[in-house]
């Protein structure tokens, strides 16, 4: 008798129970209620000069490496302003309010030659005529235990050996060191993401601080992304039981001098929005709030 093999079918995608970024995560962690005026009331935010000026620069440090080696350098980079602005607009045509007089006036000069000084702090740190980066804004993500974790990685570099370097453009100042912690929570978030994925921990997390022309680097183990990957469950568990309950409290801080929802927060005397009676979770991708 012929035992007739029958073809394995391919096994079924893990099913999501919700997807979450590095960014939306870190929401939560700073203010539940900033979290839900994202990502469930999905409220809309004014564009920022600084915050519009990060994203010019990263557009810029992504297209710089589409050019050959020796043709990198600040006077090419420089010269990619123009292009990168356009696709700004491109993306988020609400930038151009941030500039009443146009592009031909004073304000623009003034924001778009301190873009070119940000460009040169980056010069300053590293020459990327010696690098070939494996990937550029590249998408990530992974579906652990139902919760989908994604974000966009600034850049990735793989040596020879097979070591991965993580990289990240800031356009801010580096943190005190009390704050670095919350600084390198994104950066966790995608080396366990490359990791899950690819099976290797990344021998380096590197952010780049171009305000002030430095870097904080850091060696992740695969017992601390262990425990990464327990906290960030543990976000999306307390992320599940405030949509269940609608109770999405406010955490006063400094950081509520800049938030553009501060009329409606109750710690501060405002009264937020009725909560929506079949809530749906989105998690966007901020471009504009990525480069800070």
């Amino acid at each position: 008798m012929t035992q007739v093999n029958e073809p394995v079918a391919d096994p079924l995608p893990p099913a999501v129970l919700g997807s979450l970024s590095p960014s939306r995560a870190s929401d939560f962690k700073t203010c539940p209620l900033l979290y839900r005026f994202r990502c469930v009331d999905r409220l809309p935010e004014a564009p920022t000069l600084a915050a519009t000026r990060g994203t010019l620069v990263h557009a810029v440090l992504e297209s710089l490496f589409d050019l050959p080696a020796a043709g990198r350098t600040l006077e090419s980079a420089r010269g990619l302003l123009p292009a990168a602005w356009e696709r700004v607009r491109a993306e988020a045509p609400e930038v151009d309010t941030l500039f009443p007089e146009g592009t031909g006036g004073p304000e623009f000069a003034e924001w778009i030659a301190s873009a070119g000084e940000l460009l040169g702090h980056y010069f300053d740190l590293e020459d990327p005529s010696r690098l070939e980066p494996e990937a550029r804004e590249l998408p990530v993500e992974v579906v652990v235990d139902g919760l989908r974790l994604r974000g966009f990685v600034d850049r990735v570099d793989v040596s020879p050996a097979g070591d991965i370097r993580v990289v990240d453009y800031k356009t801010g100042a580096i943190p005190r060191e009390a704050f670095e912690a919350k600084a390198l929570f994104q950066m966790k978030f995608y080396a366990l993401v490359l990791w899950r994925t690819r099976g290797v921990v990344p021998r380096q997390l590197r952010l780049m601080y171009l305000a002030d022309t430095d870097t904080l680097s850091y060696a992740p183990d695969e017992d601390e992304l262990r425990r990464f990957e327990r906290t960030v469950q543990a976000i999306w568990a307390a992320i599940s039981r405030a949509m269940q309950t609608g109770d999405f409290r406010p955490s006063p801080s400094r950081l509520c001098d800049w938030c553009d929802h501060r009329a409606l927060c109750p710690a501060h005397g405002g009264t937020p929005p009725p909560f929506p009676q079949h809530a749906v979770l989105t998690d966007p991708r901020d471009r504009l709030d990525v480069a800070l």
